[in-house]
């Protein structure tokens, strides 16, 4: 029998992800389960060229980043959750991949539940795949949920 008592949803707080919010929410209420909310905060200091006079230093953003991204998890998935669902909000600083794959071993995640925004071609090779790589390293089950597709969520 598929148990899923922690179901993860890490969120750029865009369209896509709004999406798989939704599915991870249902998701974790069918069964009985939590859902765990993620945003990633990338550390640009990790991957840019020391900063110049005209280029503010990444750690000077961070405090406003921080407090804008637990502004925005607040606010999801929603108050028509709050009684059916137990929703644990987590922001993290890092590179994305790292931090969601860290956060679902440290957490005992059953699933992943994120978005894709389905880029192909130069779009998928100057960029990456943030899902293409989270579904290679997770440590455990990875559904992708592209918008818009087929639904079998009703919104």
């Amino acid at each position: 029998m598929i148990k899923l008592k922690r179901v993860l949803c890490p969120t750029d707080f865009s369209e896509f992800s709004h999406k798989s919010v939704h599915y991870g929410c249902e998701l974790a209420a069918a069964f009985g389960g939590e859902l765990h909310l993620l945003h990633v905060l990338q550390d640009y200091n990790a991957v840019a060229p020391a900063t110049g006079e005209s280029f503010a230093v990444f750690t000077d953003w961070l405090p406003q980043m921080t407090k804008h991204a637990k502004e925005e998890m607040a606010k999801i998935p929603g108050p028509e959750w709050e009684t059916r669902l137990r929703v644990e909000r987590s922001t993290r600083v890092g590179g994305t991949v790292d931090e969601i794959v860290k956060y679902a071993k440290e957490h005992d995640i059953d699933l992943i539940v994120q978005s894709t925004h389905g880029r192909t071609g130069l779009s998928h090779f100057l960029m990456g795949s943030v899902a293409e790589s989270i579904v290679r390293y997770a440590p455990c089950p990875v559904l992708t949920v592209r918008h818009p597709e087929h639904e079998f969520v009703d919104p």
